[in-house]
């Protein structure tokens, strides 16, 4: 079997440094630390990246994915909107505002970044099932990529998911399975689904493709910087749930500065969990390196991991860079999801109202600077998550059909 995979030449342990060749591995036989693609990168200019394509694409001299990509059958996400969030940003009394909105995406999250890339690796490793264990998200974004790309689905839920995702996860054909407890419980099931011989041709995207996978977060860095003018933004906002995401648009930033593509200009990465799952921001409170596993609770269940795989990794990138790792309540995330409509039309799901919560907490806080330029993300659509909002959805008023009724109620 002939494998292309771009520029990425192997897979190297995050903790020793061991590689190995590129295959479907996701841990170190040495020590058991995740393993990420490492590079060859060739020459690259802003200009090559410019002429391409209006989404993740115009990055492949950077992914771990063919030249011909763009070719294929595949959900091309990315370019997504950077509003420039004034509204908002004076409500909180940030000078410099930016909401980064993933829910703009083929299946309205951020998933499909990801999912993008592990598509391709499928395809390199010649799997012919599709998997994923998921909290929502990424179960439709896995089953959408796998209709569009003509491969069998089958992903793994936690049962009591929100109604809206399991809608959207069935709709595109494959089997949705549910699986009585949490997310972890059903990534558990997934790792033991991958040791067993009914499993050997399935791609889990979030498992043994995981370090291909994981690589399509990067796009968000360098969509940023791209969008800010080829910059990096001083300060950024980023949910944690796996943690992963946080650590891969870090990895983006640095790459844009070793190749030339930006200054090396000073950023703070700060990390946003909700309270009822947040073992990453309580460690980080408590000075701890170690993140200690909690059962979650809470109506932002797109984050909830109650044990995080890259943690420790976003306490590190917290530290190093001078950010921090915050969380807020549920009642916060829902005004919180308010008030980001309510200023800038943008509906976010509970993901979001964790980083516009956690934004607006860090500044009260005094842990973020409001006259640095700061980016938030929102990594999903609000019409997932109508539950969390849904004692305000509502008529403000019900009438009659005539004038003197109206005035009357204005």
């Amino acid at each position: 079997m002939s494998l292309d995979f771009g520029p990425a030449t192997g897979l190297s342990c995050r903790e020793c440094g061991a590689r190995y060749p590129l295959g479907p591995s996701f841990a170190c036989l040495e020590c058991f630390g995740p393993l990420e693609a490492a590079y060859s990168f060739g020459a690259v200019s802003r200009a090559d990246i410019e002429a391409g394509p209006a989404n993740i694409w115009r990055y492949r001299s950077l992914l771990p994915v063919p030249e011909d990509v763009a070719d294929k059958p595949n959900m091309n996400p990315g370019w997504t909107p950077l509003v420039k969030a004034g509204n908002l940003g004076r409500k909180l009394g940030v000078k410099s505002l930016y909401v980064k909105d993933d829910s703009a995406n083929p299946t309205h999250s951020f998933k499909d970044r990801v999912v993008a890339i592990a598509v391709e690796a499928a395809r390199n490793f010649g799997f012919h099932t599709l998997s994923c264990s998921s909290t929502g998200n990424l179960a439709g974004a896995v089953t959408a990529a796998a209709a569009r790309a003509g491969l069998d689905a089958c992903v793994f839920i936690p049962a009591g998911l929100e109604a809206a995702k399991i809608a959207m996860a069935r709709v595109f054909g494959g089997r949705l399975i549910g699986i009585e407890g949490s997310y972890d419980e059903v990534n558990r099931f997934c790792s033991e689904l991958i040791g067993d011989p009914m499993g050997d041709k399935w791609g889990f995207v979030n498992v043994n493709l995981r370090p291909y996978y994981a690589e399509g977060s990067k796009t968000l860095a360098y969509e940023i910087a791209e969008q800010l003018g080829w910059r990096l933004p001083e300060q950024i906002v980023i949910p944690v749930a796996s943690g992963s995401q946080l650590t891969k648009i870090d990895k983006g930033f640095k790459e844009l500065v070793a190749l030339g593509l930006v200054e090396d200009t000073p950023y703070k990465i700060y990390g946003a969990q909700a309270l009822g799952c947040s073992p990453v921001s309580g460690a980080y409170k408590a000075g701890h390196d170690v993140v200690q596993p909690v059962r979650p609770d809470t109506i932002a269940k797109s984050l909830a991991i109650g044990n995080p795989a890259d943690g420790p990794y976003v306490l590190d990138i917290a530290r190093r860079t001078g950010g921090a790792v915050e969380d807020v309540t549920d009642a916060e995330i829902v005004a919180a999801i308010r008030l980001l409509a309510s200023t800038e039309g943008v509906f976010a799901e509970t993901a979001g109202g964790v980083t516009v919560g956690v934004l607006k907490k860090l500044v009260e806080t005094g842990q973020l600077d409001p006259d640095a330029e700061t980016v938030v993300l929102n990594t999903g659509d609000g019409l997932k998550t109508l539950d969390a909002i849904a004692d305000g959805a509502a008529p403000t008023a019900v009438i009659r059909p005539s004038l003197d009724a109206f005035r009357a109620t204005v």
